[in-house]
Parts: structure tokens; sequence; C-alpha cells
């Protein structure tokens, strides 16, 4: 496949409104036809049925405890150290101007 060309890199540049030096549009030449290898690469991967999708290269495996109920803080407990409180509530600064 050929390498994209300095013209094809100006053309793009004049397309997205981009001012670039000459220096430039070697630059982004050599980088764009590096992208444009890679995309190949991938590409060329066949659809093997084989190979089961996946979310994650890694395998990966949640830790999970069991969900017991245990004994909590009452709400006197909770709230015993809080500045203000009412109705069993933490009580803080309006902030948004609402009733």
């Amino acid at each position: 496949m050929p390498g994209i060309s300095r013209e094809e890199v100006a053309h793009l540049a004049k397309l997205a409104r981009l001012e670039l030096k000459g220096e430039e549009l070697d630059h982004f030449a050599g980088q764009l036809d590096d992208i444009i290898g890679a995309v190949a690469a991938v590409s060329e991967v066949a659809d093997d049925a084989s190979v089961p999708p996946t979310s994650h290269p890694l395998p990966l495996t949640n830790v999970m405890r069991p969900d017991e109920v245990r004994a909590s803080l009452t709400p006197q407990q909770a709230l015993s150290g809080a500045p203000a409180q009412e109705q069993q509530r933490f009580k803080v600064p309006q902030i948004l101007g609402e009733e």
C-alpha cells in the first residue's frame, strides 16, 4: 500500500481548516501513514468464531462477600456528632435557594 503523500496531508489540512508548514506536512504524512498501516493490520485479522468475545483482555474476578445483616448504628448514634439535625436526619445549609 503506498504511503500517504504530502499533497494528501495538505488537502486534509485544508479541509480541516488547518494551516500547516512544510515540515509539519512531512511529519504528519509519516504519522498518518503509520496510523493507516496499523488500521490495515487490524483489518487483516479474520473473523474467527472460535475466539469468544471479551470485554477485557485479562480475566477479571469480582471479590464478593456474602450479604449479611449485621448490627449497625441507631439513628441517635449516627447523629450524635452532627452539628445540627432535624427529623432524625442531618441538617445542612440550604444551597439551591429553594424551600
